[in-house]
């Protein structure tokens, strides 16, 4: 089972996602370490990406889903995925299931201007939610919705997820 946490930079995804992963004893990868030296030197100077600049990343991501499922490995996995159809293309089968981290910007800026030690130049933000396109009924996606602690966030996801998660 692979579960990827989405949202825009700023969302928490990487501490929602490592407790999230330690308390079911999954494997955690970060999604931004499949980045290329070029995009993330390209977020450092403020530059949002295109989508010619994200499918490569995408491939890796989607190269790491199809190893860990092979592999039989249960996952916890971050990763932007702002327009359906980079979540259409991750979702390799049945057991990729996502769970996007929904806030306002202010929510998300406040968030971000506490963040330190992180290539992602907060002016591309806006660019963000300007990409952002809002998961569909249809996509089957769980949204949270922030403003509460890391705790708080996580056993909700844990409710929402009982059909996969351990008992």
């Amino acid at each position: 089972m692979i579960v990827v946490l989405f949202g825009v930079a700023g969302s928490g995804k990487t501490t929602i996602s490592r407790l999230l992963a330690e308390e079911l004893g999954w494997k955690f990868y970060e999604g931004d370490d499949f980045h290329s030296q070029a995009n993330i030197d390209k977020m450092d100077a403020g530059l949002p990406l295109a989508d010619e600049d994200r499918q490569p990343w995408l491939e890796s991501l989607r190269g790491l889903i199809e190893r860990c499922l092979s592999a039989k490995e249960n996952v916890v996995l971050t990763c932007s995925a702002l327009k359906k159809s980079y979540r259409s293309y991750l979702r390799v089968n049945e057991e990729v299931k996502f769970v996007y981290l929904r806030g306002s910007y202010e929510l998300v800026a406040n968030q971000l201007r506490q963040r330190h030690g992180h290539f992602m130049n907060p002016e591309l933000l806006r660019s963000q939610f300007a990409t952002l396109e809002e998961p569909e009924a249809a996509e089957g996606v769980i949204a949270i919705e922030l403003g509460r602690s890391p705790r708080e966030l996580v056993d909700e996801i844990k409710k929402k997820l009982p059909s996969i998660l351990p008992s």
